[in-house]
């Protein structure tokens, strides 16, 4: 038997409780002669029930067991709110009093070198040596001479290299001297006439020639073969109160004799890895024309030159030479630049080329670091 159907005008809270009772109403038996009658007995039927609902209060209905924590939480909100009694807000703790902070004492930075520990006794003999060649010993020669030469020294260039570039650096011609430092070593000439003055007030130049190419031959069967320029330089040493020794890039007889005619050594160094490589050989040979030769030679400082700033490897051997030989590197860093490379050409040194440029800047500032403020002498 089928259930009959139901006629709704709308689907709402009253239609739920409107179900159960039509539970009670008697089925319909769908039986051919009764289907004429089903419609109004139903009709009447559905009427009288809304009417009793109508009459009947509501009764509030109860939310599903399976309903949805989401409705259920939209069915509390729609209940009227009970009276909430506002409480007040707690006293906020009190605030512990500020401690006052002991004052740190900041870590003193690292001492400077000492300003002082180039000041040697006028005159002075520096030999400026590196037996790699293209380090800048000539740049540094004729440059920190010509620096010198603008505090009011007087100050000699000796150039003891066959290639000459320290002459030509300053302005001479190799081809119009009458003679040269080949003279000095090898005939015993006096080297007071082979000294030319230069544009450079305060500098002069003992030029070379190429014929000194042939010289560390020509001195082997020689007699007191290491001790030839200190005796040419024994002459004029009164008359200077700096002499520069660009010494050729070998550790051959020139060099000996450089270094036994000098004071203090001065070594430039590239910032380049292949600059580091033959130090230890020339320190050893330094060490041995010390006890030799010449107790009195001493290093005194060592230059680091060409530096370039882009490069990270230039940053390494400066840390590397620091950490190694400590206060006898210059605190003045020489940069590669390119108007020192310019200056040659025109036979004049950087501060006359140049004056404003970073390499006259650079060479001016070492310069006072070499001589520290050294009084010159008078007369």
């Amino acid at each position: 038997m089928e259930r009959a159907p139901v006629m709704a005008a709308e689907v709402s809270r009253e239609t739920r409780n409107v179900l159960p009772v039509l539970d009670r109403v008697p089925r319909a038996h769908h039986h051919s002669h009764l289907v004429s009658d089903a419609p109004s007995d139903l009709v009447s039927r559905g009427q009288a029930i809304f009417q009793r609902l109508r009459a009947e209060p509501q009764v509030p209905v109860e939310p599903p067991e399976n309903q949805s924590e989401a409705e259920a939480s939209i069915a509390e909100e729609a209940a009227p709110a009970e009276d909430v009694v506002a409480q007040p807000d707690p006293e906020p703790d009190p605030q512990p009093e500020p401690q006052p902070v002991e004052a740190v004492a900041e870590p003193e930075p690292a001492g400077e070198p000492d300003p002082a520990r180039f000041i040697r006794p006028l005159p002075r003999v520096l030999a400026v040596t590196n037996q790699k060649g293209g380090v800048g010993k000539t740049t540094t020669a004729v440059n920190l001479g010509a620096a010198v030469a603008d505090l009011g020294y007087r100050v000699l260039v000796v150039d003891l290299d066959p290639q000459g570039n320290a002459t030509t650096g300053l302005g001479l011609n190799t081809r119009d001297l009458q003679s040269s430092m080949y003279d000095v070593i090898l005939h015993d000439a006096s080297i007071d006439d082979c000294i030319e003055a230069t544009s450079v007030r305060n500098l002069f130049v003992a030029p070379a020639s190429l014929d000194l190419a042939g010289a560390e031959i020509e001195l082997v069967p020689a007699f007191s073969r290491e001790l030839k320029l200190r005796r040419a330089l024994d002459e004029v040493s009164a008359d200077y109160d700096y002499v520069f020794i660009d010494c050729p890039p070998s550790l051959g007889l020139l060099t000996v004799n450089s270094l036994a005619a000098a004071t203090e050594v001065i070594v430039p160094i590239q910032c380049e890895y292949y600059a580091l490589e033959g130090l230890g050989q020339l320190l050893r040979n330094v060490n041995l024309v010390q006890k030799n030769l010449n107790q009195s030679l001493e290093l005194s400082a060592i230059v680091l030159v060409m530096y370039d700033a882009r490069t990270k490897l230039s940053d390494q051997v400066v840390q590397e030479v620091k950490a190694h030989f400590g206060d006898k590197v210059c605190r003045t860093i020489v940069p590669r630049t390119v108007r020192l490379s310019e200056a040659p050409s025109y036979g004049q040194p950087i501060t006359a080329f140049d004056p404003s440029s970073r390499g006259a800047i650079a060479y001016r500032e070492l310069a006072r670091e070499v001589t520290g403020g050294t009084p010159q002498r008078a007369g």
